[in-house]
């Protein structure tokens, strides 16, 4: 992005170089908490909480553009939200980002429609 990114509806989430080397941080923007997740050069913001048992996704790990929930083991697609193994059946919300130079945005009024 360059600095003259539009970003209104948008609300600063952190920065790039607060993302730990393990690839994912916790924020709470506007009240809503979030995991803000780096993977194969893109930034990704989701909804900080396991559909199937209320776990941070912020404590899981991030592989090949997936964020697991390390209590049962459910895989969710970064891009979109939605559940890819089990025991987990229904989407985490996922949120619009942007990256400006070094600040990452996201707009958490107006998530990612979902498939059904």
């Amino acid at each position: 992005m360059t600095a003259t990114a539009d970003i209104t509806g948008f609300a600063r989430a952190c920065t790039l170089v607060d993302i730990p080397a393990t690839n994912k941080l916790a924020v709470v923007v506007d009240g809503v908490p979030l995991v803000v997740v780096r993977s194969q050069d893109e930034v990704h913001a989701l909804y900080d909480e396991c559909t199937h048992a209320q776990i941070a996704l912020s404590e899981g790990d991030v592989s090949g553009g997936t964020l697991d929930c390390w209590l049962h083991g459910s895989e969710f697609d970064l891009r979109t939200g939605m559940p890819l193994s089990l025991p987990a059946t229904e989407p985490v919300p996922v949120y619009p980002v942007k990256v400006d130079g070094d600040a990452v945005y996201v707009n958490v009024h107006a998530p990612v429609p979902q498939e059904s």
